[in-house]
This record gives structure tokens, sequence and C-alpha cells, in this order.
């Protein structure tokens, strides 16, 4: 009996191990998302900026998939990161502008993918600045909320009071605010002062304007980039020694190259200003467009002391003539301004670049390599003095096309996509890696996933069998006058060569991509294009029963 029963014992345990063996090679795959902020199509890889230095993104692009024409859906932070993380379009939910997604109907009663990856067994961590509105309880962990700092304060901090722009940048572009109108090196200002009060370094308004040690690169807080950087590292060290093998979803968001475009001094030092290339600008471009002349809009620059935080959609729509008018404005040579910027944006860009590295080096130098995904993606893009304009905000290629890189395993690797594709296909491309079912809707008031599964390119970049649109869908705010109907909006499509705008006016732009990249002649001012209709279809098809009204005048 006692050698029956160590026989049957021995068998268990084989047993046992082999089921051991068979569950770990069918793990569920841990998720990585690296979201960056504002970040165009500028790193390396996507070739639109001739100087930009990201080895990191070009080093996770040959282990990956890059998707070249990956758009978003709403160029604004908000309603894009909104639209990702719900799977939802925007026209689909009214969710166009800034208000918290958490009192949008559609997306509150919507499963975001943190929800649904931890209601499926995921342990669901995240840092930095994911979502647009903060909801801590849709993850197991979170630790740092979005910070915009370091910024230049004046005088003692306190509740209320904001930071200033950086004391090199001029009149009359500092008059914009700490945000959007600075940008420059981190450098000691503890002997520099502004109108008769002492300038220090401070945190973002989430950490209280705490103060931000700088005496020397040498001799200086982490800004909030390299402390979620860091967070990832140490978080993914420990996961991958923890004895819990449960999997992952590990979301970190990154905030330059967001406005304030400041980093440290190293950074600038990659892009000496006398060496900086501008954009390939046009004169007179925004000639034959109309964001610039839309109905309602108000070209009136006055109340420019009005303080960010409290800015009126009307008055943000005005924002991007502000920079860059003030951008030529505020130097004797009209370009200084933007190389200035340009320079700053890519010091910026190669920044977050190192924090990007970090994260991944951490995956990669662990047991978790091969079982992890990577996704890397922006939430829209950014123009840089192109049709006079210098933001996001807009449907032309700068401001919606997107960095999008996925690195999944057993997927092919060094490949790219030219097929047009958005943000809400993220979604539904996890859920398909990861083996989950698709329904994401909490109840009726709910909305299913909009978006397709990008597997098909995967494992053929080339592949013909995508169930996707021919087209990338994306939608700019118009005005708050029935803000919250649809078809008041303005709408683009970006297909593999054309891209078609209609604005709520009827106002309409059409470029041919493949022959005018940098969309300089709109091929429908005052006349009409055999491709204008079929452009037209493709629009309606995407937002049908809804048609923009722009399209009924």
């Amino acid at each position: 009996m006692n050698l029956i029963s160590r026989m049957l014992k021995l068998l268990i345990t084989f047993f046992l191990a082999l089921c051991i063996i068979s569950c770990e090679k069918n793990l569920s795959p841990n998720i990585v998302l690296i979201m960056v902020d504002d970040l165009n199509d500028y790193p390396e890889i996507f070739n639109g900026h001739p100087q930009a230095k990201t080895p990191n993104i070009k080093k996770l692009a040959n282990s990956g998939i890059s998707f070249l024409k990956a758009y978003t859906n709403d160029p604004m932070c908000g309603p894009s990161r909104a639209s990702m993380i719900m799977g939802v379009y925007p026209h689909n939910s009214s969710n166009f502008w800034q208000e918290s997604w958490l009192k949008n109907e559609v997306l509150a009663n919507t499963k975001t993918m943190m929800e649904k990856f931890k209601e499926n067994g995921y342990n669901v961590v995240g840092s930095g600045k994911i979502l647009h509105h903060h909801s801590p309880e849709l993850w197991t962990q979170f630790e740092h909320r979005a910070d915009y700092g370091p910024v230049v304060y004046k005088g003692e901090r306190k509740k209320g009071k904001r930071g200033v722009a950086h004391p090199d940048v001029p009149e009359p572009f500092s008059s914009i605010g700490q945000i959007d109108g600075s940008f420059g090196p981190l450098k000691n200002v503890n002997n520099l002062k502004m109108d008769g009060e002492q300038l220090s370094w401070a945190y973002g308004g989430s950490r209280g304007y705490k103060e931000f040690k700088y005496n020397s690169e040498d001799d200086r807080d982490l800004t909030p980039d390299e402390i979620n950087a860091q967070w990832a590292e140490d978080k993914l060290s420990e996961l991958a020694s923890s004895d819990n093998k449960e999997p992952f979803f590990l979301a970190v968001g990154f905030l330059r190259p967001h406005t304030p475009l400041i980093a440290p001094q190293k950074y600038f030092d990659l892009y000496p200003l006398e060496d900086i290339q501008l954009a390939n600008i046009l004169e007179n471009d925004k000639e034959d467009t109309f964001r610039n002349y839309i109905t309602d809009y108000d070209t009136n620059l006055k109340d420019l002391e009005v303080k960010s935080s409290s800015l009126t959609h009307k008055q943000l729509k005005k924002r991007w003539i502000e920079m860059y008018e003030k951008l030529q404005n505020s130097y004797q040579d009209s370009n200084e301004g933007l190389r200035r910027f340009t320079q700053a944006y890519l010091a910026c860009v190669s920044a977050v670049d190192d924090n990007i590295g970090q994260v991944i080096s951490a995956i990669d130098n662990s047991e978790l390599k091969d079982n992890t995904i990577i996704v890397l993606v922006s939430d829209h893009g950014w123009t840089m003095g192109e049709k006079d304009h210098v933001y996001k905000n807009s449907l032309w290629e700068e401001s919606t096309r997107v960095p999008l890189i996925i690195r999944a395993p057993n997927a092919i690797s060094g490949s790219q996509v030219n097929h047009p594709v958005s943000l809400i296909d993220i979604y539904p491309t996890l859920l398909e890696l990861a083996g989950l079912d698709t329904e994401t809707k909490k109840n009726d008031k709910g909305k299913s996933l909009d978006g397709y599964s990008l597997v098909p390119f995967l494992k053929d970049p080339e592949t013909k069998d995508w169930d996707g649109p021919e087209a990338a869908l994306t939608v700019v705010y118009s005005s708050d006058n029935n803000k919250n109907k649809p078809a008041n909006h303005h709408y683009s499509i970006r297909t593999k060569d054309w891209r078609y705008i209609i604005y709520d006016s009827g106002k309409e732009e059409l470029y041919h991509n493949a022959e005018d990249p940098k969309e300089w002649n709109n091929l429908v001012f005052n006349k009409t294009h055999p491709k204008r209709d079929e452009m037209v279809e493709i629009l309606k098809e995407m937002t049908y029963p809804m048609v923009p009204n722009g399209l009924k005048k």
C-alpha cells in the first residue's frame, strides 16, 4: 500500500507539473499602455521632423508594428482619451470637449479598458495622465496624478495663485501664461525676480505647487515625467518578481511634449538653435482653408490676460491664432519664435523618449518580455506653424496624426502598416490579444465598441482582410450652441490617399495626400472635384444615421 501510495503521489505530482507548464504557456498576456501627450509625428520612424532624436521609440518600432497612418478621433486631450479608453466615437457619445466624461451618460455607462481588464482578473495599475478626468476606482492602484510642472512660480506659493511663463520667454507670448505661453530649459532661477518678486520652480497644480528644487542639473528634483518613468520601472520590477502571477494592465502617462515645453538643458543641447529646421510651410497656405473663418468665430484677440484655467470655449477657439501671431511678434525676426518653439518641442520629444526607454528597458530586462504587450500612443498631434496654426484642435494632418506602435508576442516585428486606423481601434485589439469578449456596455445607456481589432495587421501588415473602415474619422468641437448635438461639429475623414473636411458652415476642404502630403492645395475651394462625392459617402457611412450639418446646407 505504501508503494502504491507513493506511486500515486508521484503521478499526481507529475500531472500537476504538466498542468502548471501548460498553464504557464497559456498565461494571459500582460499589457503595458504608454500614453504621451500632444506628440505629433516627429519621432524618427514617422518622419515628421528630420532632426528628431528618438532612439528608444525607434527601437520599439523595430521590435513591433508601426501604424504610419494612425489618427485621433478628436484632437483635444479630454475627448480623445475618453473615446480611446471607452472605444466610442465622440459623435456616438456627444463627448466633444473637455467636460468630464464621468458626467456623460453614454461613457459613464460604458466600461473603460481598466474596468474590463480588472473584472477579468487583471491587476490594473497606473500613474500619470491617462484620462483627462481622474477616477481612482477604475484602478487596483493608481500612483501620481497628472502634473504639468515644473512651472516657474513668482513670489509666495499659495492656493489659487498660478505660475508664470519661463523668464526667457518675451512678451507678448509670455502673456499667454504658465502652460501654453511657456517654453525653455530648466535653469537656476534662485536669483531672478519678476515684478519685484522672487522666482522659483514648482510642481504643477495637482501637487499644490509644491517647491521643485533646482540648483543645477546634478542637484534637482525629478520632473513629473521622470517620476512616472521611475514608478513604472519599480512597479514592473515588483510585478516581475512577485509570486502572484496574475496578469497585469499597467498604464503610464507622460505629459511632454504638452506645454509648457520645459525640459532639462541636455535635451536642448541636442538641437542647437541655429540649426533648427522649421516645418515646411507654404506662404498664404491658410487662404484656401476655413478653420480660422468658421461661423461665429471671433478673431478679436482681447482678454488675453484671462487665466487659462478660466478660459471659455469661445476664447480657447482662438488659441491657435494667438500662439502663432504672438510667437512671430515676440522677436525681431518673425521666424525666431517658431524656431525657438520648435527647438523646445524637439527637446521635450527627446526627453519623453528617454522616459519611454526606461519603461521598455524594465520590461525587456526581465522575464516579462515574452508575455507582455506594449502599446505606445499619443492622444493627438500638434501643428508647428502650418496654415498659420500653432496648437492642436484642427482637422489637418499635423494635428490629427499620431504615433502608434504595438509590440505583441508572436507578432511580426519591424513592420509598418499604411492602412488608416484610429485610437478607438486599440481597445478591441487588446481584448482580442487577451482572449476576452468585446462586451463593454454596463447597461442599455452604454455603447458597444465602435473600433475594430488591429490583430490582422499584427499578423500581416499588408492584409486586405481587416473588417474596419477604409478611413479614419476625426471630429473637432464647433461651438457651445447645441454642443451636445453631434451634427453641429466639424468632421474629417482620412483614407490612405485622401482627406476630406466638412465644417458646420458647409465649407469644405479636400486634399490628395498621396501627391500633396502637406495639404497645401484644397481641391474643392470654389470648385468641385470628382473625388468629393465619394469621400462624402464614406463620411456618411461612418457617421450614419447622423449626418453632419455642413452636408445638409
